[in-house]
């Protein structure tokens, strides 16, 4: 069967009080349609369509892809009038799949429960019993327990309000079907919308056994029409991924206090402290530990290697049994191998460090390559910026970097170099001798420090 996959996203969300069109607020660091879009694909129909209308543009500037159609619902009418925008589009469909850019967290398993339903029947919903219903469609069924209607809150009556099963929107229904009824919706009701739900009436009319299908958990369908409902959804999800993560082998210092923005592997025995962020892709191998307070992006971490608190490390790789931090900052395109060690308020960016180095104090490293087993001094600087161009500085295996040198790129230091504290290096270092470049110290007999006058 030819599957179409429906997914509303015209909704302006004045309830968000925002300029950023409600669709394209972020849920774990990607926009909230970008989740169903995902689960969509996860689904693998045959195509996607979207239907876009608040802030149209920003969003296909956002989203837009090679396996995605749009169509604009220039009036807001109603879900009913949204779907029919869609209806050219989804001519060769058999099955028509209808989403919600709006409702982030519907899983694939739970729409894979629903389109088999459509073996039986023309249409099946997706419903939940919830504690407290308001707001939502209320599911009537008849005295035989089958779905009859779907009736709005205001619309429904207080008998019909007291129904705790609710209308999530989410359905699969066969596409000629779907046609025929929504020929036959009106809008007499007091949005004066045409309401997709009116569907339901019509197909009991035609004598179809609608199925009924149910989510895992009630956060898979719930919306998000303001702020709050944003943190209730960001909060279930980070819990989501903090159990798979235990489930894997990490130990998490505090589950509640992790926010996944992307994805994270994890080997064995592996510990994350609190206030961990990781985004993009991460990867951490065997025995890694990740203190409080870390910035992971786009990173990979090899075994037993310790990332100490306050650090933050972006598009990097380092090696196996290496410390970075405190405060730390690995920039991108940096490629630290095994056993080095980074320490306190050090910065590197776009440099290879090989085995066992260290720059353990207050340096800054750019565009460099540095050799096996160096030493860097607290306060070094690889000046690698003229104003205009940046140039590389090459540090040969042994060499030795006195604390507070400034190593003027483009230069080389040679291997088993000794470069004394307080340099400024301008020419090539020379392997395997000492380099010093210093003013003489000069002591000055009777000179008194300034005084403030006192005032007048």
């Amino acid at each position: 069967m030819h599957l179409g996959a429906l997914i509303l996203a015209a909704g302006e969300g004045t309830r968000m009080r925002s300029r950023l069109p409600k669709v394209l607020h972020p849920l774990a660091g990607k926009p909230l349609l970008s989740h169903v879009i995902d689960t969509a694909r996860s689904i693998s129909p045959d195509e996607i369509t979207i239907v876009f209308g608040h802030g149209g543009e920003a969003v296909l500037s956002e989203l837009a892809a090679g396996d995605l159609d749009w169509v604009e619902q220039r009036e807001r009418l109603g879900t009913g009038h949204a779907v029919i925008q869609a209806l050219p589009l989804l001519q060769k469909a058999d099955q028509v799949l209808i989403l919600y850019g709006d409702v982030p967290l519907i899983s694939g398993s739970t729409l894979v429960s629903l389109l088999s339903c459509l073996h039986s029947s023309d249409l099946a919903l997706l419903t939940v019993d919830l504690p407290d219903p308001s707001g939502y469609g209320r599911i009537v069924r008849d005295r035989n327990d089958r779905i009859s209607r779907i009736v709005e809150q205001k619309d429904a009556n207080e008998r019909e309000l007291e129904i705790s099963e609710i209308n999530t929107g989410i359905m699969a229904v066969n596409r000629v079907r779907l046609e025929g009824w929504l020929s036959r919706v009106d809008n007499n009701n007091a949005q004066k919308e045409y309401y997709l739900t009116d569907i339901i009436a019509l197909a009991v009319t035609d004598g179809v056994n609608i199925q009924a299908v149910h989510p895992n958990a009630e956060e898979e369908v719930m919306g998000v029409n303001d702020r709050k409902q944003l943190a209730h959804l960001e909060r279930y999800y980070q819990r989501q991924q903090a159990d798979l993560l235990m489930q894997s082998g990490a130990t998490l210092a505090d589950p509640a206090r992790l926010d996944i923005r992307g994805r994270l592997t994890t080997g064995r025995d592996v510990f994350i402290d609190c206030n961990v962020i990781v985004e993009g892709e991460a990867s951490l191998a065997d025995g890694v530990s990740i203190g409080p307070n870390v910035l992971l992006k786009n990173t990979t971490i090899g075994q037993d290697t310790q990332v100490l608190a306050n650090s933050v490390v972006e598009d990097a790789e380092i090696g196996s049994e290496c410390r970075i931090g405190p405060f730390a900052r690995i920039r991108p395109e940096t490629r630290i191998a095994d056993r080095v060690h980074i320490g306190n308020y050090v910065e590197i960016k776009k440099s290879l460090v090989a085995n066992g180095s260290k720059i353990n104090h207050l340096s800054y490293i750019g565009d460099s390559s540095i050799g096996e087993d160096v030493n860097i001094g607290a306060g070094t600087i690889t000046c690698n910026y003229d104003g205009a161009n940046k140039y590389r500085t090459i540090i040969g295996d042994r060499a030795f970097i006195g604390s507070d040198t400034q190593l003027v790129a483009p230069v080389k230091v040679g291997e088993g170099a000794t470069i004394g504290a307080g340099s400024t290096i301008i020419k090539d270092v020379p392997a395997e001798q000492l380099t010093l470049s210093r003013s003489k110290q000069v002591s000055i007999k009777g000179w008194e420090r300034p005084v403030k006058k006192p005032k007048q």
